[in-house]
């Protein structure tokens, strides 16, 4: 018997239905959730292997889509209007995006294996272990690039900034690139001498392109983030990777620069 994340899905239920709160949405969102249903579908049926890899390619390409924010009927609610957190800082602005949590949704319904059981300890050494892994090679190299300085502060919009990180941007981010992609290569790589540093860094690199937008040095210092939270994943499972992504986050916002210095 298959035993569904429900903590995770939870927490991905609450931060919907925060950020619906914040929006609207179309009825063309059915065309999205359509989409997602007949993919997972495919993927839990089990007569046809071609049927299921077909399931997994719609479902990609539906993660690409909703992550860029292209299809049709979400209408993402501005949360914080453009402001300087710290004066030397460029405008920051955050949206309650209604899409992005769908990927995670399905990937935790879909695929629970993303969610491996880890006792308690080794998931809170795991976590300590990749945060100060990351926090010493992404803020460090930020710093070194002179993108950021040390800025400490609690501006009034932290808690809003901290409900949509964590449930709406952390959560599935590390749902997607640590449980389905590092995860699910692990498992495909598992008889291979160096197969699970093979899904690690493989996850880090997509992590670091997903960033591409935000130009090369956010892409290098997300890969090199993504190398953290995959060791958080790999020792001590999704929930570590969360929890080391998530304060590495809230390092970032609090003590130092936040987003970037102005150029």
């Amino acid at each position: 018997m298959i035993v569904l994340p429900w903590p995770y899905l939870a927490l991905l239920t609450l931060g919907y239905g925060l950020a619906l709160s914040y929006g609207q949405l179309g009825v063309q969102t059915l065309i999205a959730i359509g989409l997602l249903t007949l993919s997972g579908l495919a993927v839990l049926q089990r007569k046809s292997h071609y049927l299921r890899y077909a399931g997994h390619a719609l479902f990609v390409v539906l993660a690409v889509a909703l992550a860029l924010h292209w299809l049709p009927g979400f209408h993402n609610g501005r949360a914080i209007n453009p402001a300087r957190l710290t004066p030397d800082a460029v405008p920051f602005s955050m949206y309650f995006n209604l899409d992005k949590p769908l990927i995670g949704v399905w990937l935790l319904l879909v695929c629970p294996w993303i969610a491996p059981r880890f006792a308690w300890r080794a998931s809170l050494g795991a976590t300590l272990m990749g945060l100060a892994l990351a926090a010493s090679m992404a803020l460090g190299g930020a710093m070194l690039l002179g993108m950021i300085t040390w800025a400490p502060k609690w501006p009034h919009q932290g808690t809003l900034w901290l409900l949509n990180n964590l449930l709406l941007v952390t959560l599935v981010e590390e749902a997607l690139f640590r449980g389905y992609i590092q995860g699910g290569l692990s498992r495909k790589l598992k008889m291979l001498p160096y197969g699970q540093t093979v899904a690690l860094v493989a996850a880090s690199t997509l992590f670091g392109l997903a960033h591409a937008a935000a130009g090369w040095q956010w892409m290098l210092l997300a890969g090199l983030a993504g190398v953290g939270y995959g060791l958080a994943y790999r020792f001590g499972g999704l929930g570590a990777a969360i929890a080391t992504h998530f304060g590495l986050n809230v390092l970032h916002f609090v003590f130092f620069t936040y987003p970037m210095l102005t150029p």
